[in-house]
């Protein structure tokens, strides 16, 4: 059942949920691309690709798994600056390019693999 524009959940199965709006989905999106980018650039990494950026190679000084780890925290205190100031619009945008990087990471990976 889906509620009218006073609405604010969705029902299916018999469960109600949340509907999301359009910053909240891009902010859900935001979230599942920085992971994504995390797990194929540690994938990368273990078939034997670098890092392309000069920024995330000098946080891997400190390991892999933590300097990518800071970089995600520096992206989601960017996203949480673009939420405090209200340019989620942002977000969308940052979002195409996040998943532009999973798909290039991946085709490296899979040429790699080939």
């Amino acid at each position: 059942m889906i509620l009218g524009s006073g609405g604010d959940t969705v029902a299916q199965q018999g469960q109600a949920r949340p509907r999301l709006g359009g910053g909240e989905m891009y902010l859900e999106v935001f979230f599942y691309l920085q992971l994504l980018d995390f797990m194929t650039t540690m994938i990368g990494m273990r078939v034997g690709l670098s890092e392309a950026s000069p920024f995330i190679r000098g946080l891997m000084q400190l390991g892999p798994a933590a300097g990518l780890a800071v970089s995600k925290l520096v992206a989601f205190l960017l996203c949480g600056a673009c939420v405090w100031l209200n340019k989620r619009h942002l977000i969308r945008w940052i979002n195409y390019w996040y998943a532009g990087l999973v798909v290039w990471n991946m085709a490296l990976i899979f040429g790699v693999l080939k």
